[in-house]
Order: structure tokens, then sequence, then C-alpha cells
């Protein structure tokens, strides 16, 4: 199957100015992100920053970027550009890698691309894994995903879901029985990387905004709302953290210098 991951970056950040260029053992985040992308299927990988600093830090080192607008809501937006920009036809897949994912893994991008090969039902393709404690299932931070009998998503959130009413106060997922209708069932942790139809990703900026999706600040809630279905690959192992603070990117510095 033939696809294209786009990694978009943004040169502001709140939390960590400048993240796409922070140096990760001698080379900036992003191309960190880009090198490990390239190491999975896709015929094309390519970084669409919003700024000219980010574009030549990857021509510095052989990554293929784009320039895209500073003023996108939404890195989906920035992506919706960036297909129009690299001239991708209607049905070519895409696959959206954060660029703040310096350890992602290859084959978590191959298997979120071929989602939309074994769903053809789905708009959007994703992945998740099992939440092993109850702090993670309890924090807002965290997002959830709940799936049906078929693989695709049910809703995402913030707030704990399934909630279990019998036993709200304990990893239920590890201690209950079959009695009580839970085995073999675990709470998902959804895992911010998307494939799409590049029609698709064009004509999702222009869908209105859902409710849930401005009280939970989840985009995929939209996709959800006017009735697209989302496909989700389950692994069974926790990715690579991001970097979203300072903290964290020391934490990444210190397993590239090892």
């Amino acid at each position: 199957m033939s696809y294209t991951v786009l990694i978009p970056a943004r040169l502001s950040s709140s939390r960590l100015p400048g993240k796409p260029l922070a140096d990760i053992g001698g080379l900036p985040m992003v191309v960190r992100v880009a090198q490990r992308a390239a190491l999975a299927g896709a015929a094309r990988c390519v970084v669409a920053g919003d700024d000219e600093s980010i574009v030549a830090a990857c021509a510095q080192h052989g990554i293929e970027a784009i320039l895209t607008r500073k003023d996108h809501a939404s890195g989906s937006d920035r992506l919706a550009e960036a297909c129009e920009q690299l001239g991708l036809s209607g049905d070519d897949v895409v696959v959206n890698v954060q660029g703040d994912e310096p350890l992602i893994d290859p084959q978590l991008i191959d298997a979120v691309a071929q989602l939309l090969l074994a769903r053809p039902e789905a708009s959007m393709g994703t992945a998740a894994h099992p939440i092993e404690t109850l702090a993670d299932y309890r924090n807002p931070n965290v997002v959830k995903v709940v799936c049906d009998a078929s693989g695709l998503a049910s809703y995402f959130s913030r707030a704990p879901i399934p909630f279990s009413r019998d036993h709200a106060d304990e990893a239920w997922w590890k201690t209950v029985t079959a009695s009580n209708g839970h085995a073999g069932f675990t709470p998902l942790r959804h895992i911010g990387i998307y494939s799409y139809k590049a029609g698709f990703l064009r004509d999702f900026p222009r869908l209105s905004a859902a409710p849930t999706e401005a009280m939970e600040q989840l985009e995929q809630l939209r996709a959800l709302w006017h009735g697209h279905r989302i496909a989700v690959h389950i692994t069974p192992d926790a990715p690579g953290a991001g970097v979203d603070t300072p903290e964290d990117l020391e934490r990444v510095r210190a397993l590239f210098a090892g």
C-alpha cells in the first residue's frame, strides 16, 4: 500500500517555544521525527512547517518540507493545505505523524495506514493501547477511546471511559471476573496518530465544529459527530512518549545520549 506521511510542525508552543527545532542529540526534533517516519513503508515523508526556519532545518538534513500558513487553527487544517500543495489525489492515503514524536514506532505508522485498506467504511484510522494504571485512567490528559465490536471508535473522551459503575474506585479491568461481564475488556488510551484519504482531509476543515469537540477539545470528535467512522488499531505496547514540556525534552535527550 502506497501512502504519504505528513508531519505538521508549528514553531510556536506555549510550553516549549521553538519545539520543532529543539536539539536532540545534535539534530532538530522534527528531523528526528522524520527520520523515524522514513523507516516505515511510506512512499514519501514530508514536513509541513509554519516557519521558514523549520523548512531550512529540514532541507539541511535531507528532509522534504513545505511551508504552510501560520494561521491554521489545527494540525488537520495544516495538513489539508499540504495535500493541496503536494497535489495529492482524493484517494491517496495520508498518515499524520505528530512533529513531537521522536520515538514513534515505524511499524505503528504502517499499521495505521493499512487500516484504511482493511476498513473501507472508515474515513479515518488511528491507534490505541491498553491502559495499565488507575492514575492514567483518571487523568484528563490521557485521552480514552471506546470501540465497538468491529473495532470502530464509538467515542473519545478525557473522562474515564468506559465507566464501571460498580467498580469506580479501582482498576476494574484488573480485578473483575467473568461473572460480572468485564473479563477480557480493558480501557484504551488513544494514540495521536491518524490516517486519512487526502480527499477527506481536504474536506474535514469545512465540517462544522461539534459541541463534543468544543467541550472535550478533541478534534476527532468532529468526524464522529458528522457520521464518519474511525477505525482503531490496538497495539499491546505504549508508544514512546511525545515531547510537550522541557522535562519531556530532557528525558528524550537522555535517551539519545545513552
